[in-house]
């Protein structure tokens, strides 16, 4: 079966935006795929996992955030609160149990949705598979990395604009987003997520360091976590090898 594009509202009044959705019909559990900042659901990542779907009868749906790819909204009012909202939105028309697949900062994302999971939904959320999870990013990898002079014109200007490594626009960092992240930290404290996790981490990863995804497993002491330390990887995490243990990674788990 194809997948179905899809248009979901999300918000109300001047909040509102349409959510750009392909939604591939299958057998369960489901897969619900959630991008990196400044990424798409058409990136290396998300078509393995629709090829995959399509062989093996799975169902897999995939979004872009507000200000990303094909939905509509404006990415300087992108915050983790903004981008949270529309992934559980997503979640919410999904049937059955999901595997939820988070890129750098849709692990964040992920594993707030997952969290929010285990009081409004038990059994929702089959699983995890995290790539290079950027949690707390915005006050660990963007904030502390500022230059005094950065965070000057953040703070004066309302917004930075970083060279990016993956793509010729430059990254958006908006004073409106860093202050929103402090509402989503997880800090150090003990997360339980009830369902099994499983993390792909690079350790040449310039963007989230190794480190991250260590103390990460620290804190989910309470559920099953497999961590695949990837040594020749980066960040990206989307070379054919990176890609084939991906899938491996959501088959062990459904």
């Amino acid at each position: 079966m194809q997948s179905e594009h899809r248009t979901l509202l999300v918000g109300t009044d001047a909040a509102a935006r349409d959510i750009a959705v392909l939604a591939r019909p299958g057998a369960g559990p489901g897969v619900l795929f959630l991008g990196g900042f400044m990424s798409d659901m058409m990136g290396s990542k998300a078509e393995a996992l629709d090829q995959w779907a399509a062989a093996s009868g799975r169902a897999l749906t995939r979004f872009d955030y507000s200000g990303h790819g094909q939905s509509g909204g404006d990415f300087a009012d992108g915050t983790i609160t903004r981008w949270l909202e529309e992934a559980r939105a997503v979640l919410d028309r999904t049937q059955g149990p999901q595997i939820l697949v988070g890129s750098s900062m849709g692990g964040w994302i992920a594993l707030l949705l997952a969290l929010e999971m285990t009081t409004k939904a038990p059994g929702r959320v089959a699983g995890l598979v995290l790539l290079a999870p950027a949690v707390d990013m915005t006050r660990d990898l963007i904030l502390a990395r500022m230059t005094p002079a950065e965070r000057t014109e953040m703070e004066t200007t309302g917004a930075l604009r970083q060279p990016s490594a993956y793509s010729d626009q430059p990254y958006l960092i908006t004073r409106k987003l860093i202050d929103d992240g402090e509402a989503h930290l997880l800090g150090h404290r003990p997360v339980a997520l009830g369902a099994p996790v499983h993390i792909l981490q690079g350790v040449l990863d310039d963007e989230v360091p190794w480190q991250v995804a260590i103390d990460l497993v620290a804190q989910l002491a309470q559920d099953d976590v497999v961590l695949t330390v990837i040594k020749d990887a980066g960040h990206r995490l989307s070379r054919p090898e990176d890609l084939k243990k991906l899938i491996a990674a959501v088959e062990a788990i459904a």
